[in-house]
């Protein structure tokens, strides 16, 4: 049986104090630092995945590493990747043929590009799957709102990142309007200029998050910053907002302050077969992260390959990875806000708020 690995990390010191009992007294700030030179460890077997196509079931591991999203985009680039690498030894070691990076695993540094060096595994960041199924949530909620998003500026709230990048130049070949939001000017003008090629028309490009997506009832965050980025008050009323990032770059208190608008999460997608996790990260069984999903589709697949590595995603990776989930049963799993599914009822009362 063919074998993956995927790497969950802490999102707060809480979460290591949960799992790391011994360090639960100590400040969160001493926590943080002691527990990012602890080994990584399986935190559970997974069992049970299925090609719908195929019939071939996979199995794999999920790999703990104790380190929070301060640490991994703050700490020394040299000592996060030398630890996220020990995951990959650990998946080396449990037969495991391929290992996808979980989160801020991915972000940290390179893209993946430097902890692939030494392990003898292929290694993706699952960013392909992300963006395919982002899209595709996005394109759902908006059709629930009866928002034609052929007709809407779609504004992407961190389009310089390898994420937010893919899922403009895709929305650009579409023929979408995108606006293209990001902190960094230069990278603003770069991103930009990509989708005018694409277009054949000058792009909006914006490093004010406010400015950016005034007037836009249809947005994607998708930034690697710790914490919310839009008061309520900046979005527009009938609003879709896909919120892609994690942790959430939009606060659960913004949906509620703001009950005229709809956020979603992207990158939620059903598994097929009869997943067994081992474990609760949040959702409901046979239900997994897009970027999870990834790693299990090039193992059904046989595709022990560096699929999605560094920070410039492929358009056509992104669009064959969305060809092979559908092949072997992978499919969005509906609308979900802040961990729970939306019904059509629900989404009704939203809009008679606007």
């Amino acid at each position: 049986m063919d074998k993956f690995a995927f790497i969950i990390h802490a999102f707060s010191p809480q979460d290591i104090k949960d799992h790391l009992k011994f360090l639960k007294i100590l400040p969160s700030s001493w926590v943080e630092s002691l527990a990012s030179r602890v080994p990584p460890f399986v935190l559970s077997e997974v069992k049970g995945v299925r090609s719908e196509a195929t019939g071939k079931e996979i199995g794999g591991w999920f790999i703990g590493l104790p380190m929070t999203p301060r640490v991994l985009l703050e700490y020394s680039f040299s000592f996060v990747a030398q630890q996220i690498r020990k995951c990959g030894f650990l998946a080396e070691e449990l037969g495991a043929k391929i290992i996808g990076l979980g989160a801020f695993t991915s972000v940290a540094g390179d893209g993946g590009i430097t902890v692939k060096n030494g392990l003898r595994i292929a290694v993706t960041t699952g960013d392909s799957y992300t963006v395919a199924t982002a899209l595709q949530a996005l394109e759902m909620a908006s059709s629930m709102m009866e928002i034609d998003l052929g007709q809407e500026e779609i504004a992407i709230v961190g389009a310089t990142g390898s994420i937010g990048r893919a899922c403009a130049l895709i929305l650009a070949e579409e023929g979408k309007k995108v606006r293209v939001i990001g902190r960094d000017p230069e990278k603003v003008e770069k991103v930009k200029k990509e989708v005018e090629e694409i277009k054949g028309e000058e792009v909006k490009g914006f490093i004010d998050i406010e400015e950016g997506i005034k007037g836009s009832r249809a947005l994607i965050t998708v930034t690697s910053a710790l914490g919310n980025l839009l008061e309520p008050a900046w979005i527009e009323r009938g609003a879709v907002v896909c919120d892609v990032a994690r942790p959430r770059n939009v606060a659960e208190e913004v949906a509620k302050e703001r009950q005229d608008v709809l956020v979603i999460e992207g990158g939620v997608v059903d598994v097929p077969g009869e997943p067994d996790f081992g474990m609760d990260f949040g959702y409901p069984p046979g239900k997994s992260y897009a970027c999870m999903a990834e790693t299990m589709i090039l193992t059904l697949e046989g595709r022990f390959e560096d699929y999605t590595l560094g920070k410039e995603i492929e358009v056509e990776r992104v669009k064959e990875i969305d060809l092979l989930a559908q092949k072997h049963g992978f499919k969005v799993s509906g609308l979900r806000s802040f961990g729970r599914e939306l019904n059509e009822e629900e989404i009704e009362e939203i809009k008679k708020r606007i």
